[in-house]
């Protein structure tokens, strides 16, 4: 395919590369045999007659929560916006004296056991998703060490160990349930090369046993947690001081639900707010060259947000989230009712979340910019008298064939989890860096939901930056036509939701 590009952006991408760079999404992700086995081992040790029972009424306590949540009223919601600062200190929350587990869900060895059985999988499958994205953004990112708020059963970790196998010396968890706790342990007894592990029942724990020089973390992470703590205000309080503990990258991940979302949309308000106002502050002090302030202050976000600026998707009645398909576990399908129908090899995790780093966001060339593409007509004129007879919407849709389903169905009987794989497991030590990678300019949108297919139209929901320092954003419906412009028409029908979608600020195309 024909296509001019720009000296600059030529050596960062071509139309051949745009795709894979854009690739965000996971097919249907198979959960680790490691973790198969562990989960299996445990379940064993358990000899629980009464799973079924303890997971459906797991799954109750899930769902009274949300209710629960969705009810209460944000007594001080408009304060907190307009000036967080000055209500924390009326409140004086900014040091936590119960654990979120005091307020939110508290795991027993009852909930621990069902919880393992049937949704630490899932929750794998979202932060794997995740973090395999921050590492795909961020290339030379290689945290060592790490903090995992809320770690649970520990499928954060389950997930770092996948995407960065042999990166992690030293990993502190934060979780207020022994039981939960004990049942990490426990899961990742047969594992080799752990690193050093430290857990902590609060991060006031974890703040007193830990020097100051050595409470920084390159990565910290905190799934599926922040919705089981009630109060804005508690929320808050935390999510500050994660990231005061947080040296370069803070990820949050929640359940894809209108709540989950506004949980994160509210905390990536609340940092880009308060990073803000400390970089107006530092830049206003004139002992500070302009160096320094860049190194050490600001924020922006690496993922899913392809901008800085207020979410416009807030007054909508849509909600930013994604979905992750996984297969099924053995002991999810012996456990997990369904009503009426056979439960499915598969299943869907939806989850919101929001990845977070220090500094100013790099400027970096749109891959767009400088780009010409030949229309369908021009792209026929040019074909060779021999291929006539070769139809282009035919040969296109062979091509495409692979690609437009984006979760393929899964026969349950055809899976048997851990007796399909060999035993003799091979840690990952192939280099995981990706040969093609997207910027961190303003040049990548996001699409958000699922591309819609309509003849030779593809209908897509694009969140993207709307000027080149990604200070701003806007919330597009783009239709991309195989007529005018059949190159990015292919990438079009090849994408899926949650991939990054290429943007440039003067596209032009040939006229026809």
């Amino acid at each position: 395919m024909a296509s001019l590009i720009s000296e600059t952006s030529q050596k960062i991408f071509t139309p051949e590369t745009l795709r894979a760079a854009a690739k965000q999404s996971e097919r249907c992700l198979v959960v680790p045999v490691r973790l198969r086995r562990a989960i299996k081992k445990y379940l064993r040790e358990q000899e629980d007659p009464y799973m079924r029972r303890k997971v459906l009424r797991l799954s109750q306590s899930f769902s009274d929560i949300k209710d629960v949540n969705l009810q209460l009223v944000a007594e001080t919601s408009k304060e907190l916006v307009a000036d967080p600062l000055k209500s924390m200190e009326q409140s004086q929350r900014w040091k936590i004296k119960s654990a979120y587990g005091d307020i939110g869900l508290t795991y027993r060895d009852d909930e621990t056991v069902a919880y393992v059985a049937s949704r630490m999988p899932a929750v794998y499958s979202a932060c794997y998703r995740v973090l395999s994205e921050v590492r795909r953004r961020l290339p030379g990112f290689s945290p060592t060490k790490v903090l995992d708020f809320g770690a649970g059963t520990g499928s954060a970790f389950w997930a770092m160990r996948e995407v960065w196998p042999k990166s992690v010396e030293k990993l502190n968890i934060v979780e207020p349930s022994q039981s939960m706790q004990r049942a990490g342990r426990s899961l990742v007894q047969d594992l080799k090369n752990l690193p050093l592990i430290h857990g902590y029942t609060s991060l006031q724990a974890l703040t007193k046993e830990v020097r100051k020089s050595e409470r920084q973390h390159d990565l910290v992470i905190a799934s599926y947690v922040l919705g089981e703590i009630p109060s804005l205000k508690d929320r808050i309080t935390i999510v500050r001081q994660l990231w005061n503990l947080t040296q370069d990258v803070l990820v949050l991940v929640e359940p894809g639900t209108p709540h989950g979302s506004n949980i994160i949309s509210q905390m990536r308000s609340h940092i880009l707010w308060m990073e803000k106002r400390k970089f107006r502050k530092a830049k206003g002090n004139k002992e500070d060259s302009k160096d320094l302030i860049d190194l050490r202050s600001g924020a922006f976000i690496v993922a899913p947000c392809p901008h800085d600026g207020r979410c416009p998707l807030e007054k909508s009645s849509k909600y930013c989230h994604f979905v992750q398909r996984l297969q099924r576990t053995t002991s999810q399908r012996a456990y997990k009712r369904s009503k009426g129908d056979p439960l499915r090899g598969f299943e869907d995790e939806k989850f919101s979340f929001i990845a977070f780093r220090r500094g100013q966001r790099p400027r970096d060339p749109w891959p767009l910019d400088g780009m010409k593409f030949e229309t369908l007509k021009e792209q026929r004129a040019k074909r060779n008298p021999d291929d006539f007879e070769i139809d282009y919407e035919d040969l296109a849709d062979a091509e495409e064939t692979s690609d437009m389903i984006p979760y393929e169905e899964v026969d349950p009987s055809a899976y048997d989890s851990d007796v399909m794989e060999t035993d003799n497991i091979i840690d990952n030590d192939e280099d995981q860096e990706e040969t093609v990678n997207a910027n961190l300019g303003g040049g990548w949108g996001r699409i958000v939901f699922p591309p819609v297919r309509r003849g030779r139209q593809v209908h897509m929901n694009i969140c993207r930056s709307t000027n080149p320092d990604a200070s701003e954003g806007s919330f597009d419906h783009e239709v991309i036509t195989q007529t005018k412009n059949p190159t990015l028409h292919l990438q079009a029908r090849k994408s899926f939701w949650g991939d990054l979608w290429p943007s440039g600020r003067n596209v032009t195309t040939a006229a026809s």
